[in-house]
């Protein structure tokens, strides 16, 4: 059955609930989802650097007022155990003026006690020389040292305990860095969450796209149900609404192409009646222009009878195991020898396929062809084969292309273009097979749910 040689075309849409085809690529779009995690990655950064930089300057604010307590409080022990020595042991103390006292640990704290005559006792760790060179009371600084003073009693003596400069910054960085770091730590793991809460309230479009891929607004009763989210109320009402209107636009459309199918049988059926009689009381020179006339009437009746069973009202399919043998007996074409192989049935429904076997003959006849081979290649897959000179791989490739782009039907012709809209109402496809001689048609038809 070669297939006609119109220019190619391209289709628009699949009626009967044919499957979706693969959609064309398309742009990079901006995704919401990478947009809102890039916001919120960036705050969390802004957010995290902030709590940051004030947690390390409370801590830091924190750590010296601490410090300077221990300062205070170290410089109150010292002066109990100082003022509660014995003159002979505070003297015998005395006697190496800026020797340092033994057992006293050294670190990075460090203390001294002054008196009139200069540096009286000190810790391994103070410097030789006086931290304050006159009597100074309360917190002061050096350039090295954070220094606390107090008095001793009323002769004039000062004790001075320090704290090195570097052993505060230390402080203060180690636990700046360790309450920043937490910080930015709980921001990253604030980020995920949100990040994962973003993907979940997200889900429910993905949900609604997921629906509208297996929706048919054309079926009874169709609606895409509840939506998930409050904001998605108004567009599963709008796709709802639209698909009410499409259903009673297609309905319309089926109803209108059934009617004027079914108006047209009764005058095809009378003019095929006036020219079997026209050819048989006619004479012998004019029979053969009759008998073209009647063999076109023919054939528009078997586009009439496809076109009805693919508009019936109801549009719905009806599967049930078709016996191919039966099937092909009440649809005889005239001129074409039809083969099928021994016990070939498939489960489809019978009035489509039908329609898809009278225009595939009647292709093949119109194109040269005598003998057809019918035959279940796999389960669920019809294979048409005929005689006929067939087409170039290139032209079978340009028609095959022309098929699965499929929206008017021009360069396709009506034969492979209605043979396609019953495969696809099946939820498969027409297929141009790559075969040795001839040329052979497969409708995959899917499998019964």
């Amino acid at each position: 059955m070669s297939a006609p040689t119109r220019p190619l075309g391209r289709e628009r849409s699949l009626p009967l609930g044919g499957t979706a085809r693969e959609a064309a690529p398309v742009s990079a779009l901006p995704s919401i989802r990478s947009q809102l995690s890039r916001a919120l990655l960036g705050w969390s950064v802004v957010w995290g650097l902030a709590v940051a930089a004030a947690i390390m300057l409370a801590v830091s604010l924190e750590v010296d007022e601490l410090l300077d307590e221990t300062l205070q409080e170290s410089a109150e022990v010292l002066a109990v155990l100082l003022t509660s020595s014995p003159d002979a042991v505070l003297a015998e103390r005395l006697r190496g003026t800026g020797r340092a006292t033994p057992g006293e640990s050294g670190g990075h704290f460090a203390w001294q006690l002054v008196g009139r005559e200069g540096l009286l006792l000190r810790s391994p760790r103070a410097p030789a020389q006086p931290l304050r060179s006159t009597p100074t009371p309360g917190f002061t600084d050096t350039s090295d040292w954070r220094v606390f003073g107090t008095a001793l009693g009323d002769d004039g003596r000062m004790l001075y305990v320090a704290q090195t400069m570097q052993e505060r910054r230390e402080a203060q960085i180690e636990m700046g860095l360790g309450s920043a770091l937490t910080a930015l730590v709980l921001g990253l793991l604030g980020h995920l969450r949100l990040r994962a809460r973003v993907r979940h309230e997200l889900a429910p479009l993905e949900a609604l796209s997921q629906r509208l891929a297996h929706h048919d607004p054309t079926a009874p009763g169709a609606s895409l149900g509840p939506a998930e989210r409050e904001e998605l109320q108004s567009v599963h009402a709008a796709i709802d609404d639209l698909g009410h209107r499409l259903a009673r636009r297609v309905a319309h459309e089926r109803a209108f192409s059934a009617h004027a199918a079914h108006a047209l049988r009764t005058p095809l059926a009378g003019i095929d009646a006036q020219l079997a009689v026209a050819l048989r009381e006619s004479p012998p020179a004019a029979q053969p222009r009759i008998k073209r006339a009647r063999e076109a009437a023919a054939r528009l009746q078997r586009v009439v009878a496809a076109l009805l069973a693919l508009f019936r009202s109801n549009a719905e399919l009806m599967r049930r195991p078709v016996d191919l043998q039966a099937l092909l007996a009440r649809l005889p074409v005239e001129g074409l020898a039809v083969d099928v192989q021994p016990g070939a049935a498939l489960d489809a429904d019978a009035d489509l396929v039908a329609a898809a076997l009278l225009n595939l003959l009647d292709n093949a006849l119109r194109y040269g062809a005598h003998r057809v081979l019918v035959s279940v290649t796999e389960p669920g897959t019809l294979r048409i084969q005929d005689d006929g000179p067939g087409v170039p791989a290139a032209r079978r490739r340009a028609l095959q292309q022309a098929v699965d782009q499929a929206a008017d039907g021009s360069g396709t012709g009506l034969g492979l273009r209605l043979a396609d809209l019953v495969a696809r109402a099946h939820g498969g496809r027409l297929v141009l097979a790559d075969v040795v001689a001839g040329f052979a048609v497969d409708l995959s038809l899917g499998q019964a749910g």
